[in-house]
């Protein structure tokens, strides 16, 4: 029997995790001889995970400069009161905002946007900025990237 973490994941899960997160279309035989478990063993796991909740989603992962969206931006939004309005949080629904954030400090919400080019910037600031909402934004353009990857299943000890 192997010893579960506070999380409720023994070794295997967070290395099977760490394997289907760099790799999900890898067979069950193949990561079972990764974890030395058989694959039927490795599927029970899996099916596991996705009852559970904890893999919540396969999906692929796209060139951003091949799909036309080179453009990376993080954007900052100051608004007047409570930031996680409806109309900031349906700004989820452009496919251009890969994520949003409530955040704390000097800012109220916090999104990360890829698209085409700076004018697809500018409109989306438009639209932003039509928001009666909206005080202010700061826009931080990434001239480069050095590391970005989905959730990790592995932990660092302090």
């Amino acid at each position: 029997m192997s010893l579960k973490d506070k999380q409720g994941l023994d070794a295997i899960d967070r290395k099977l995790l760490g394997l289907l997160s760099a790799d999900a279309e890898q067979s069950y035989a193949t990561l079972g001889d990764k974890v030395g478990l058989s694959p039927p063993a490795v599927h029970e796991r899996v099916k596991r995970y996705k009852a559970t909740g904890r893999i919540s989603g396969v999906s692929a992962l796209l060139n951003p400069e091949m799909t036309g969206k080179p453009f990376l931006a993080f954007l900052h939004v100051n608004t007047s009161g409570w930031g996680k309005t409806d109309a900031i949080l349906g700004l989820g629904d452009l496919p251009e905002v890969e994520e949003i954030h409530s955040v704390t400090g000097n800012t109220c919400m916090l999104l990360k946007v890829r698209m085409q080019d700076s004018k697809a910037m500018e409109d989306l600031l438009k639209r932003i900025y039509d928001m009666p909402e909206v005080v202010s934004t700061k826009t931080y353009v990434a001239l480069s990237t050095s590391l970005e990857r989905p959730v990790q299943a592995g932990i660092t000890e302090f």
